[in-house]
């Protein structure tokens, strides 16, 4: 079969398999320690196939009470829980919306349900969007005329035309509820000492104020347009000079910004309860910045938690994901949240390429497996160009739309993310994990309803053998070269 045919045939690949699953969430989770009557339903995604998320086999558990030193095990450990699972997601950007309307109406619906719709998609419930414009914008923009320090001009008539509207059939896709956050990447220019939306800069102190009052407006209009928002980042990328809208803010800048400022007039207006994030960078500095501003109690009692992205090393030698687990183990109260990560360069020869699911599949197993409560994929769309982007800073998405011809292209990146969205529910737990051997990669979670979900990943080139033990019963599974799969313990 060619590559171009099959690309068309993936949605429909795991529709189907979402069928066949339909039922797995309606079964009682079952104590794995005491019966062999506990039942196995493995979905696979791999190279090379046509697997997409394909329900490939039902098993039944035997007792194994030692595994042989010659054994590759996945041992899970249902005994042993760790951080609640909040949700998986994607960032709903301009580009995003501008390639959405470019697309027919049944394309348009054929994406909001693979993205959004928990059975014949992969159940996003997480979405982030973007405070003013950002590089994945046709251009710059802010929502108030200069030098408006209180705010009169303040409209979001801007996002109107195609951002809301996407926003708001994303909800309606995923069931009327979609927990939603909000990211800068700049104050306007005339509030910041470069007096430049792009190129860094700092928030100049005499408009600390105004622009903690742009929050609660920019908040306070779109829940107007019926998109509650949950939470919201302090500055996206607060220690980048980038040649797109940025603005730069030390770790103590931001501490004092949240503790005297942003804190205090979130709770002013009424918006107390939403839930801010801190530093929304890279994992390289994430402990500095959670040291600096988690030790100050003034600050840290406004702070639900602390964002990071995956761009520390792109050569991908070193992803830095212990950083993350030292965080969450020095402040164990403070929630970890993974707010973006693309592939990148764009090159549309490239986008079924194997190599940006792995890179998800990497950073999410690792990232659970340290912590992390929520994972936010960047754009959910991207068109032909890898864009629009005002800067040319094209990248990669899991779904591309060709506006040229009316078509979505599925990347193996949205069916990665898949195995752990569509599985996993708001308030699971996660379990121990452990593989015997480093060719495989694995976590796991207790979903609310005590059905257990268990990740395995096999990045090489080579089947590989294995048991899945829970306690003392074992499963014998192969894991396909280049493969990715979910298992479902009833």
């Amino acid at each position: 079969m060619k590559k171009s045919t099959l690309i068309n045939l993936l949605p429909l690949l795991i529709w189907c398999s979402c069928n066949q699953s339909e039922t797995s969430n309606n079964i009682e989770g079952r104590d794995t320690t005491n019966s062999t009557s506990i039942e196995l339903l493995l979905y696979t995604t791999a190279d090379s196939t046509q697997l997409r998320i394909t329900l490939v086999d039902t098993l039944r558990f035997t007792e194994h009470l030692q595994p042989l030193e010659t054994e590759t095990c996945v041992f899970v450990d249902s005994a042993q829980t760790f951080q609640t699972f909040l949700g998986i997601g994607g960032a709903i950007t301009d580009a995003s919306a501008e390639a959405f309307a470019k697309l027919s109406n049944d394309q348009q619906q054929a994406l909001l349900t693979a993205y959004f719709d928990p059975r014949k998609g992969i159940g996003y419930t997480l979405a982030r969007t973007h405070i003013n414009s950002c590089d994945f914008s046709s251009a710059s923009y802010t929502y108030v005329q200069d030098n408006d320090i209180e705010l009169k001009t303040f409209n979001i008539a801007h996002d109107k035309q195609f951002r809301i509207p996407l926003i708001q059939k994303a909800i309606a896709a995923a069931g009327g509820e979609l927990t939603t956050y909000v990211s800068p990447w700049s104050p306007p220019a005339w509030m910041k000492d470069n007096n430049d939306l792009l190129h860094g800069g700092k928030l100049k102190p005499e408009y600390f104020q105004s622009w903690a009052n742009y929050f609660v407006q920019f908040i306070k209009a779109y829940e107007a347009q019926g998109i509650p928002i949950w939470g919201l980042t302090v500055q996206n990328e607060p220690m980048a000079k980038q040649i797109w809208e940025s603005c730069i803010f030390s770790a103590e800048e931001e501490r004092d910004f949240v503790k005297n400022y942003l804190g205090p007039t979130l709770g002013k207006n009424g918006l107390q309860d939403r839930k801010l994030i801190v530093w929304d960078h890279n994992r390289d500095l994430i402990y500095h910045r959670a040291q600096t501003i988690f030790n100050d109690t003034e600050a840290s009692k406004y702070i639900w938690g602390m964002g990071f992205h995956w761009y520390e090393d792109w050569s991908g030698g070193n992803q830095m994901f212990d950083n993350v687990k030292r965080v969450h183990e020095s402040w164990p109260d403070k929630n970890l949240i993974f707010t973006e990560g693309c592939n990148f360069p764009f090159e549309y020869s490239k986008i079924t390429d194997w190599k940006w699911g792995e890179r998800y599949g990497l950073s999410m197993i690792n990232d659970f497996n340290n912590g992390t409560v929520a994972w936010t994929d960047w754009n959910i769309l991207l068109d032909e160009t890898g864009g629009p982007n005002h800067v040319k800073n094209f990248c990669m998405a899991p779904i591309h739309a060709d506006t040229r011809t009316d078509k979505l292209i599925f990347s193996n990146s949205y069916y990665y993310i898949g195995h752990f969205s569509k599985f996993l529910k708001k308030g699971a737990k996660r379990m121990a994990a452990s593989a015997s051997r480093s060719n495989l990669l694995t976590t796991a979670f207790i979903n609310p309803d005590g059905e257990q979900v268990v990740i395995v990943m096999n990045a090489t080139n080579q089947p590989i053998k294995y048991q899945l033990m829970p306690g003392k019963y074992s499963a014998s599974l192969v894991a396909q070269p280049h493969s990715i799969s979910t298992m479902l313990i009833h």
